[in-house]
């Protein structure tokens, strides 16, 4: 008999027994029993009855407790009836028990794996079966295939039943072809066009990239969220009454697309009128106006009043008034069309931190933490304090995650911090290869720990074999030296790089120190001492060498040099910035001792700024220069650019005064060399837009302008500017960074440079 039949039936058995029972109303209970139970133990359902051996029989009473039994969800019929013993009178509850699922099958299923599909179902094998939970799980498994684009997706349960107490469910699917958003049109939209309203939502339209960027897939509640965008966008623009209506979607006459339309009612537009304060000021009105964005005369913003609000909200907070209250009260008036407004500030009570405590980083010590909070316990509260720890900590790259809350302390103007972090793996232990336009490829080694020992230490061993070059070194840095805030270290390293004229040995250690002025600028120094071999040279260098030893040097030499920065960085992310400011100045002094004397100074500047949503411009710009002390500058020490670290498009190291000499081989055969003197000035900058292509893989894509040169002694800066543009991604691929760029001269030197440009192109971790 059909499940639904059976429980309509019992339905009635309750009233129908009730009838029955009225005989027996008043006689006594010698026992309760229980029949029909296989799975479910007696002593069960006793304990929900409530009539008890001795109870006088009584059939509202038995009537509640067959409600009871259902209410335990493991029967599809209860009755009672009552039997005649030696002692006398038997109430039983007879039960039917609710079959129990013993096998889930999922037929037809191709795009969605079973695993994903049971993870939607209400119930699970083995467990009992329930025809609400039959209809959910086949509602949720139609909306995953929509989801995905499989509109027309048809799910039918079968149900099996192979004994009276078991049963199988196959879900048959049917999954059709996938149907995409062919257009999205809006009604009522005057000011804005609909390729201007498109860009603003998160669902898209179908392309013929959508195989590979999901656009076109329609998601139910996606599409409800991007009215709500709409709706934003609008009111960030002045049209304080706009309404948005629900999206309606339909399948076309073919049945092979979607479409789907947005009503909107735009209503006035308005801008900001007058603005002033109330309540408790902690500043003069004048001087908070000054920290707002919002500006008479300007478009009214909503989004522009939340972060003038959070802004007045932070004031407050830095001064210790955690629970500051910045009501905004606005005045509408239609006529004029502008917004007055009004801040009623609350300040509230002084807050204080008391406790702070730290979880969720069995490797990393608490010192290690702690030294990177900007909040301390006993201090009063600050908002920029919480905001800045939080970004401290995300900028050691120890970490996945770091989140800051505050909770109730001992008193009511007191507030513990508690501190979560979820640490990331900072070790690496690597072998593998690469390749760049300027080394070829490269085979290496590499063990890094970022968090030594679990104290912050940084420590590296590596190294690289390629075809023009072999780098090795080894390292350990204190970033937080004796516990101060002094940073301490030192490496030992050698290399040996082929370059086109000749080629370089180098064997050498430094000592480095650095102290911060404070989170956004910071110091550094190091002194180093190298042993350099320039050696190999071809046939026009080695001509030089014979007229001129002192400019086109070959043989052993010695460098002693320090070298001092001073840097400011104000980026919101260190690791992958996408606003902020990095400015340097550096000089190193060669001449402590050693061969080698020379002074040089390097100027740095790079802008990032968000353009819109995660469409990034950055702009950078570098400034060199290099000057003999006492003696020439070794040629190797001079500047040189090209490739894909300075200007992109032109072969790498070549990029500065050139000598072009007629030589003679082994042969005896005349051969035209250049040699490449290097600058002893340079200029290089770029302007560069990044945007992400496959956001969940971590693949970016980027266009950029680069421009610069490298002067000799009797050129003048500016004198001419090599410039260049192109494209390409860029990866966080899981062997390190990829980047993958073609650049194109502007202005291609003759006999230098490819008119069609080159491909700059590097992988790996590179030492």
């Amino acid at each position: 008999m059909p499940i639904s039949l059976i429980s309509r039936m019992s339905v009635l058995i309750v009233p129908l027994f009730c009838a029955g029972l009225v005989w027996a109303e008043g006689e006594k209970i010698v026992e309760v029993a229980v029949k029909g139970n296989r799975r479910i133990e007696k002593s069960a359902v006793l304990n929900v009855v409530k009539m008890k051996a001795g109870d006088t029989l009584e059939g509202d009473k038995t009537d509640n407790d067959i409600r009871a039994i259902y209410r335990m969800g493991q029967f599809k019929d209860v009755r009672v009836i009552t039997e005649t013993s030696d002692k006398g009178t038997v109430l039983v509850y007879v039960v039917a028990e609710k079959p129990i699922v013993r096998n889930i099958l999922f037929e037809g299923n191709k795009e969605l794996t079973t695993d994903k599909l049971k993870e939607a179902l209400e119930f699970r094998q083995n467990s009992v079966f329930s025809n609400k939970e039959l209809t959910k799980s086949v509602a949720k498994i139609k909306k995953l295939y929509a989801d995905e684009g499989y509109y027309l997706a048809e799910i039918e349960p079968v149900v099996v039943t192979s004994s009276t107490t078991d049963l199988a469910v196959t879900l048959r699917i049917t999954e059709g072809k996938k149907i995409l958003i062919r257009t999205i049109s809006f009604e009522g939209n005057r000011t804005f066009s609909n390729r201007k309203l498109r860009g603003v939502m998160e669902s898209k339209e179908q392309w013929f990239m959508s195989w590979l960027t999901d656009a076109g897939t329609y998601k139910e509640e996606v599409l409800k969220n991007d009215a709500a965008l709409i709706a934003d966008f609008y009111m960030n623009n002045g049209f304080i009454n706009v309404k948005v209506g629900e999206p309606v979607v339909r399948l076309t006459d073919a049945k092979d697309a979607l479409m789907a339309s947005i009503g909107i009612t735009e209503g006035d537009q308005y801008r900001v009128g007058e603005i002033g304060f109330k309540g408790e000021l902690l500043e003069p009105g004048e001087e908070l106006r000054k920290k707002l964005k919002s500006e008479p005369g300007e478009l009214f913003s909503r989004a522009v009043l939340r972060n003038d609000i959070f802004t007045l909200t932070d004031v407050y907070a830095d001064k210790g008034y955690a629970f500051a209250n910045i009501n905004p009260l606005t005045k509408a008036d239609s006529e004029k069309k502008l917004v007055d407004l009004t801040f009623d500030m609350e300040k509230g009570e002084l807050v204080y931190f008391e406790r702070i405590s730290i979880a969720g980083n069995p490797k990393t010590r608490d010192k290690v933490v702690r030294r990177e909070l900007r909040v301390d316990e006993g201090e009063l509260y600050s908002a920029t304090g919480m905001k800045r720890s939080k970004q401290q900590l995300m900028n050691t790259g120890f970490f996945e995650e770091a989140t800051l809350a505050t909770a109730k302390g001992s008193s009511a103007n007191k507030l513990n911090v508690d501190v979560n972090v979820k640490e990331k793996p900072t070790g690496t232990f690597s072998i593998g290869g690469g390749y760049s336009s300027l080394d070829g490829i490269i085979g290496q080694g590499s063990i890094q720990q970022a968090n030594f020992l679990g104290l912050g230490l940084k420590a590296n061993l590596s190294g690289s074999i390629g075809g023009k070059s072999q780098t090795y070194s080894l390292g350990v840095t204190d970033p937080y030296f004796m516990d101060s805030r002094w940073t301490l270290g030192g490496d030992i390293y050698r290399s040996e790089r082929d370059y086109t004229d000749y080629s370089r040995r180098l064997m050498g250690g430094d000592i480095k120190a650095g102290y911060p002025i404070n989170d956004f600028i910071g110091t550094f120094f190091m002194y180093k001492y190298e042993l350099k071999d320039i050696y190999n040279p071809n046939l026009s260098y080695q001509n030089l060498n014979y007229q001129d030893s002192t400019n086109y040097p070959l043989g052993s030499s010695t460098t002693s040099s320090i070298f001092a920065s001073l840097t400011r960085n104000t980026t919101d992310y260190r690791l992958d910035p996408s606003s902020g400011m990095i400015n340097s100045i550096s000089a190193e002094y060669a001449g402590l001792g050693g061969d080698n004397k020379y002074a040089r100074y390097i100027g740095d500047t790079t802008w990032f700024t968000p353009v819109y949503k995660k469409l990034i411009f950055s702009s950078k710009l570098t400034l060199g220069y290099i000057q003999e002390v006492g003696k020439p500058v070794p040629i190797d020490e001079k500047f040189y650019l090209g490739g894909i670290y300075s200007l992109r498009g032109y072969k790498a190291r070549t990029v500065s005064p050139v000598k072009t000499q007629l030589s003679k081989d082994i042969n005896g055969n005349s051969v035209m060399e250049q040699i490449y003197l290097g600058g002893d000035k340079e200029i290089f900058g770029n302007f560069e837009f990044t945007f992400p292509l496959l956001q969940e893989a971590g693949i970016k894509g980027v266009v950029f302008f680069d421009y610069g040169n490298a002067y000799g002694e009797s050129q003048k800066m500016l004198s001419s500017v090599l410039m260049s543009y192109g494209g390409g991604i860029r990866w966080a691929s899981p062997i390190g960074p990829l980047r993958l760029e073609y650049g194109i001269p502007l202005n291609p030197r003759s006999g230098l440079d490819s008119t069609s440009g080159r491909f700059e192109f590097s992988i790996g971790s590179l030492f």
